[in-house]
């Protein structure tokens, strides 16, 4: 059996590690080749170039870098057809995985595409795009297989790995001590996301919010995980005029959550770990305003709803401030109403856990499983 999977940054690696040892398991005389990090080589794979190569963000940068990123392409694919895996196996990196997939699916190679873009949120009509290039996609989340199957595309929902990372009671006590809190103090952690940009439209008003929340609130602690050292860089002199008493972490995002009272974030991927961490939160984001115009204006959004627990849930959970409404002042009201009202944060745990039992499927063999089960499909090689 060979099994060539390719993952395009961090946390496609981290994913494709998880989804290699689920697949050794049911494949153990197997070999695996093609794109993939650090985590993805101690787990087995003989990486033909790094997935720092297409870790690739913003148009500009993406343009700069285009040529490269095409002869790469061109070159993994000629690989691939030459060695012809039993399947590949695309992981994220949309924009680079389903060329290379729509190539080798029309050479009649088997094809995998591990993490639905957010069809459930935008741009419908990409679900069919990507059935011409995958055989089968996989979906974190339940909602995702539905829209697949309005297109006659092969979906299957396979859970979300995070959901298995974060246990079901999360231990707060730990997490302030790993975090050096008090035990008995309140704390606010605040994020205003893991991108430069990010960082550039929320960062001020995040800030501006938390030292509202701290004027209010006697004794708050507040802390801030930075994502990056460039994160922290833009974000520290804003935190510094704003509210000086804001501790900056490096990483630590889980901690930060699980040993806060309340949680201020930006919209993203942040919101569905502040769920597991069953911490009440308050939702900002801002994009550009040309770009929130032109989504708007040709309907390319299908949903009222952004931040995934209330996706997940139906209804609102956590407030979602956006665009015009995302002030510093809008948030640091919303946050202080979960501080003032402890019952309504409380009835918010038993919610949250029964989202998280709703994700959580064991996701890297559960994807394994799928897998194995087009590969055994009339026509598999």
């Amino acid at each position: 059996m060979r099994i060539a999977l390719v993952a395009g940054e961090a946390s496609g690696d981290l994913l494709g590690a998880d989804l290699l040892a689920a697949l050794r398991e049911r494949f153990p005389d197997a070999t695996f080749g093609g794109i993939g990090g650090s985590r993805m080589r101690a787990a087995g794979l003989d990486a033909w170039w790094d997935c720092d190569e297409l870790a690739v963000m913003g148009l500009a940068e993406v343009l700069r870098h285009l040529p490269r990123l095409l002869r790469l392409r061109r070159d993994l694919v000629a690989r691939l057809l030459d060695g012809r895996p039993d399947v590949y196996v695309g992981i994220d990196a949309p924009d680079f995985n389903l060329g290379v997939e729509r190539r080798l699916k029309a050479r009649g190679i088997r094809t995998v595409h591990f993490v639905s873009p957010s069809v459930w949120a935008w741009r419908e009509g990409r679900a069919a795009k990507i059935g011409r290039s995958a055989d089968r996609v996989l979906c974190l989340f339940p909602m995702e297989p539905p829209i697949y199957a309005r297109h006659r595309v092969d979906a299957r929902f396979v859970g979300h790995p995070l959901a298995d990372r974060f246990p079901l009671e999360p231990d707060r006590a730990a997490a302030r001590a790993a975090l050096g809190l008090p035990a008995d103090a309140p704390v606010l952690a605040v994020l205003p996301g893991s991108r430069l940009g990010e960082i550039g439209r929320l960062g001020t008003v995040f800030a501006d919010a938390a030292a509202r929340v701290a004027a209010e609130v006697p004794g708050l602690m507040a802390v801030a995980p930075m994502a990056s050292a460039a994160c922290r860089a833009a974000f520290a002199p804003t935190a510094a005029a704003s509210m000086p008493a804001l501790r900056l972490l490096d990483g630590c995002a889980h901690e930060a959550m699980v040993a806060a009272d309340v949680v201020l974030l930006a919209s993203g991927t942040a919101a569905l770990e502040g769920m597991l961490a069953k911490r009440p939160m308050v939702i900002g984001y801002r994009i550009a305003p040309l770009t929130h115009w032109l989504v708007r204006s040709f309907g390319l959004m299908r949903t009222d709803r952004y931040a995934l627990p209330n996706v997940l849930a139906g209804e609102e959970l956590a407030p979602e401030l956006m665009q015009d409404e995302c002030t510093s002042d809008r948030l640091a009201a919303a946050v202080l109403r979960w501080f003032r009202d402890p019952a309504a944060a409380a009835a918010l745990a038993p919610r949250y856990r029964e989202l998280h039992l709703d994700l959580r499927r064991g996701a890297a063999r559960a994807a394994a499983a799928e897998i194995a089960d087009l590969l055994a499909a009339p026509g598999a090689a």
